[in-house]
């Protein structure tokens, strides 16, 4: 990796894969978008048979296939799964909040409901890969939220299967229908609907770039929770961390994808050096080897600071998605944290933790987001409702300055529907 100073080297320092500037990716999207809408589950199936390669004339998975996918799925994986989901429930139920009632002197009321999204898809990487972490992580803060219905899509693969361990994370996370469909045609369908697939209320879930482009295109229609692009990871790291942790932690992120970002900010020298070392000798035994090398190449950086207190305010300028603390006081360093999605405190929290089991959320801000957005949670299910109730006497007390008010604005009906109460017509 590039080993950059903070005072010579900004601009290299900040770049970053900004998904915005792909315009022939917008075009392609745009068109699949238009067909699923014209052409429902016609259109859906041709482009499953083009991306895909799978040749399917029915979409949802069937019950024989709910039921088959834990007897397929092994044992030890269920109750990791089980024991994971419950991890994320606990964390997730802190995030539970009821609505309100309040009473003013003169007796009148105002409140806020706060209501379930009715409909919801979950989009879901799969095909040659399988996450159902990101099953967990999305289905269960909608269950808890008390959506009634939790729609999966996950693409399938050429034979026009998902992955076994998938359902049973969909079952154990409460998803109540799922369908084997992927990509751009995948939210297009949730946002629009098909003949099949189910318009739904908001789209959540990570995918790829045409995933996160229709997610942008379709959002006014439908809402959706972010749009996520390459994975990134930002560490913070003095002497007092081990440089094998280090390597490993930047690798982590750079084997998801040659566009992923990894960092490393010091105020050492000489570990950055140690750690540019260690990266070429883990890289060598990656399985995934070629995609993280060029994640490193293109997006891999050690900026070397003066102190502690510059790498936090670097840190903060990356607004990462993921920022690993490994220094020898982290909770102080936490107190410094401005803008990330997650924060991994210590030498012994890496990154994964929060991947696969702490409970906290894993849908993270990424490109910089993180400045104004947030993880994944109970609250990307709910919606407020307000209310308010006025007895004729207490509306009578206030009605000249509301009709005042109105007249101001120049809104005479506002106005007239205050004074048809309070005084038995407009004056």
């Amino acid at each position: 990796m590039k080993i950059l100073d903070l005072e010579q080297d900004e601009s290299q320092i900040f770049s970053r894969q900004i998904l915005g500037e792909k315009t022939e990716l917008r075009e392609t999207v745009r068109k699949i978008i238009e067909q699923v809408r014209a052409n429902g589950d016609k259109a859906v199936q041709d482009y499953t048979q083009r991306f895909d390669r799978a040749n399917l004339t029915c979409f949802e998975v069937t019950a024989a296939e709910w039921q088959e996918s834990k007897q397929k799925t092994p044992p030890e994986m269920v109750l990791i799964l089980e024991e994971a989901a419950e991890n994320i429930r606990d964390f997730h139920r802190h995030q539970l909040r009821k609505g309100f009632t309040m009473q003013r002197p003169d007796g009148s009321q105002l409140g806020q409901l706060m209501l379930p999204l009715q409909k919801v898809g979950l989009y879901i990487p799969g095909g040659t890969a399988s996450y159902p972490s990101s099953v967990l992580m999305n289905g269960i803060p909608a269950s808890l939220a008390g959506c009634e219905e939790i729609i999966m899509t996950t693409p399938p693969n050429a034979e026009g299967n998902i992955s076994p361990a998938l359902l049973t994370a969909a079952s154990i996370a409460g998803v109540t229908r799922v369908f084997k469909v992927g990509g751009a045609q995948a939210i297009a369908a949730l946002a629009y609907g098909t003949e099949t697939i189910p318009k739904v209320d908001k789209i959540v879930g990570p995918g790829n770039w045409y995933v996160s482009e229709a997610k942008r295109q379709v959002f006014g229609d439908v809402a959706i929770d972010m749009i996520a692009g390459p994975s990134e990871i930002v560490i913070v790291a003095d002497e007092t961390c081990p440089v094998s942790h280090i390597a490993a932690d930047l690798l982590s992120q750079a084997e998801h994808d040659p566009a992923a970002m990894a960092v490393l900010i010091t105020d050492s020298p000489t570990l950055a050096e140690q750690v540019n070392q260690e990266l070429q000798m883990q890289l060598e035994a990656l399985p995934r080897k070629e995609i993280a090398s060029q994640a490193l190449e293109r997006f891999g950086k050690i900026v070397v600071v003066t102190d502690l207190t510059q790498a936090m305010q670097v840190a903060n300028r990356f607004a990462p998605e993921h920022l690993e603390l490994c220094v020898s006081n982290p909770w102080q360093a936490l107190e410094q944290v401005r803008h990330a999605g997650s924060v991994f405190l210590g030498a012994y929290t890496p990154e994964p933790v929060g991947d696969y089991w702490a409970g906290a959320n894993h849908t993270l801000p990424t490109a910089g987001s993180a400045r104004f957005s947030s993880p994944l949670s109970v609250d990307d299910f709910l919606k407020k409702t307000q209310f308010m109730y006025y007895t004729q006497n207490q509306l009578a007390q206030v009605a000249e300055k509301i009709s005042r008010f109105a007249e101001f604005e120049g809104l005479d009906a506002h106005s007239r529907s205050i004074r048809i109460r309070s005084h038995g017509g407009p004056k």
